[in-house]
């Protein structure tokens, strides 16, 4: 499953990235103009998949994972230039499902 977490520049989405994924990804605001986004896959731990696999004897066994993709902040000024750059379309049109971001604090630059 890829989830791409969206929201305004500065709301906190690397944070949220870095708790999911235990990541240390720089947490300052995007330049202007960055599109490569923080991307990491998570094994998703499943105490259910070892009782399957003591009962079932398979050869393999294959835990589910999520890949986070943090992608640079949607600005409110996104309509007036024409809409999201293709690169960022792409990265968030990929994804299984989006996480929003929304700001939930007091700050005048945000």
């Amino acid at each position: 499953m890829k989830i791409a977490i969206i929201g305004l520049p500065n709301s906190g989405k690397t944070t949220v990235f870095n708790a999911l994924t235990r990541g240390t990804a720089e947490t300052t605001a995007y330049a202007s103009g960055q599109l490569e986004p923080n991307v990491a896959t998570v094994k998703v731990p499943d105490e259910r998949l070892t009782v399957l696999a003591q009962m079932f004897k398979p050869k393999k066994i294959t835990p589910a994972d999520v890949q986070y993709v943090d992608v640079g902040g949607i600005s409110g000024g996104a309509r007036q230039s024409g809409g999201l750059p293709p690169a960022m379309l792409n990265f968030i049109g990929g994804a299984d499902a989006l996480l929003h971001v929304a700001r939930a604090f007091e700050d005048d630059d945000v």
